[in-house]
């Protein structure tokens, strides 16, 4: 849960509760083999020759390069398919009691185009299971993200992949998040975000997968203050060949 610094304490008087998040397969493929004899059929004594032939699951790390902590550069042209797991800034309701969920945009770059918006609502809007934006993309044109949320008919501080901050982080399966975010059975955790990481706190997604954590109402000068968590946008980026067919 995330409250806002910005945000005036007032909210709205109904409160909203974060629906369960549907986590993707995070199974990874496995290796897949075969095994050949020549001849299939041989006399006692005869030493047939064998040959096997073993096929490796594909990960992203093989199809593109995480550079500075917040862009994808593909070193192939591939197909990527962008998913909101959830929108995390909240306001407290003006009794006190609860939080409500404040629009959050979450914003896609392309080969050093401007940033466009991919989705704009509330976190009780989020479909996880739904591609907001497909792309193909090039090689060496690179993807970056960013996002901000509104309040009271005015934006929150923006902040994107080329701040020059650490508020957009993006992560791969097995990559252990920044310190700021919650630890898995931590209460702050958000419901939304637990389905992708394991009971160590590592990420837990599919292998052509990669995590965007946006970070969108603290500034890293705050790192040390609780509401710095990583959870007021998360996007889910998979990415494929361009010979896979799409989902």
């Amino acid at each position: 849960m995330k409250t806002s610094r910005w945000a005036a304490l007032a909210a709205a008087a109904l409160a909203c509760c974060a629906p369960a998040a549907h986590a993707q397969s995070t199974e990874p493929s496995i290796p897949r083999g075969t095994l050949t004899a020549t001849p299939t059929i041989v006399q006692p004594g005869v030493k047939p020759n064998l040959k096997w032939s073993i096929t490796y699951p594909s990960i992203v790390q093989d199809y593109t390069e995480i550079e500075g902590g917040n862009t994808v550069n593909p070193t192939e042209d591939l197909w990527v398919d962008i998913r909101i797991l959830g929108a995390g800034v909240t306001v407290s309701n003006s009794n006190g009691n609860g939080y409500t969920f404040v629009p959050t945009r979450a914003e896609f770059s392309y080969g050093g185009g401007s940033y466009r918006e991919i989705f704009y609502g509330t976190n009780t809007q989020v479909q996880p299971s739904k591609i907001v934006k497909t792309e193909k993309v090039l090689e060496g044109q690179r993807l970056r993200f960013g996002g901000k949320y509104k309040y009271n008919n005015s934006w929150g501080p923006y902040f994107n992949s080329q701040s020059g901050t650490q508020n957009v982080r993006t992560l791969v399966n097995g990559d252990k998040p920044p310190s700021n975010v919650p630890e898995y059975n931590a209460p702050s955790l958000e419901s939304f975000l637990k389905p992708y990481l394991d009971s160590s706190g590592r990420v837990k997604i599919g292998p052509m997968d990669v995590i965007v954590f946006m970070e969108l109402t603290h500034t890293d000068s705050q790192k040390s203050d609780p509401g710095y968590d990583l959870q007021d946008m998360v996007l889910l980026c998979t990415f494929r060949t361009v010979t896979t067919p799409a989902p």
